[in-house]
């Protein structure tokens, strides 16, 4: 999340927001951290405490950005950094 985010709890800027977004994507990508490490420990969404795993979801039940992103990738694919207008986001696709 970023202080313009919808619903935000955050008070870093839009900018300091995507800095941090891709650090954690570089750091993910090149195995530094877990996936589910990071969630843990840089997450605002509810899915933190479970690694960030969000469950099985279909089309539709996600805001759009998010869903195009997710229903993109390939399974154990992690995503680009990508914003919604909750914050910004990488996903990693699990089944």
């Amino acid at each position: 999340m970023h202080k313009d985010s919808q619903n935000s709890r955050s008070d870093i800027s839009k900018e300091k927001a995507l800095e941090e977004i891709e650090s954690i994507h570089n750091q993910v990508v090149g195995g530094k951290i877990s996936f589910a490490d990071a969630a843990v420990k840089h997450s605002d969404c509810s899915s933190a405490e479970g690694g960030g795993n969000l469950g099985e979801f279909g089309k539709g039940m996600m805001v759009k950005p998010f869903e195009e992103m997710a229903f993109s990738l390939e399974i154990d694919q992690v995503s680009e950094p990508f914003e919604s207008e909750f914050g910004y986001h990488i996903i990693k696709r699990e089944a």
